[in-house]
């Protein structure tokens, strides 16, 4: 059984990362992105935080968000776990549109949370289709 500290301490994980989310989806909008949609989840496992487009390529990004930069870049922690799960999510999302010849790639935003403004990083190709997963 969990203690109301550690729920307390994942809600407020969750509140920062959905916090992060509609940041991330704000600056990239600001870039000329579009955003297709947030969250999408695939029925056989696999996420991707927001889908959306730059240009004619369509983009999957993975937001990390950080109350400090204390414990080093966001970015660190997609680990190759965390790569697959976003590659099955972007393999489900292209398998929904039927076509094999859309470019994608996979971004990383990264926020760290300072005390007056958020500070936004951009990591576009961040990393490669996952491993074990075909398109």
């Amino acid at each position: 059984m969990r203690s109301s500290f550690s729920r307390s301490a994942e809600n407020t994980h969750h509140a920062l990362g959905r916090r992060g989310e509609k940041i991330a989806a704000r600056y990239l909008r600001k870039q000329r992105y579009k955003v297709l949609f947030r969250n999408f989840r695939a029925n056989h496992g696999g996420e991707v935080d927001i889908v959306c487009r730059d240009g004619n390529v369509l983009v999957f990004v993975e937001v990390k968000t950080r109350s400090s930069g204390q414990l080093g870049r966001p970015a660190d922690a997609v680990n190759r776990e965390k790569r697959e799960l976003i590659s099955r999510g972007a393999l489900a999302w292209l398998r929904l549109l039927d076509r094999q010849d859309v470019p994608f790639r996979f971004d990383i935003v990264e926020i760290v949370m300072e005390q007056q403004k958020p500070a936004i990083n951009l990591i576009q190709n961040a990393f490669e289709l996952g491993g074990r997963s075909a398109y």
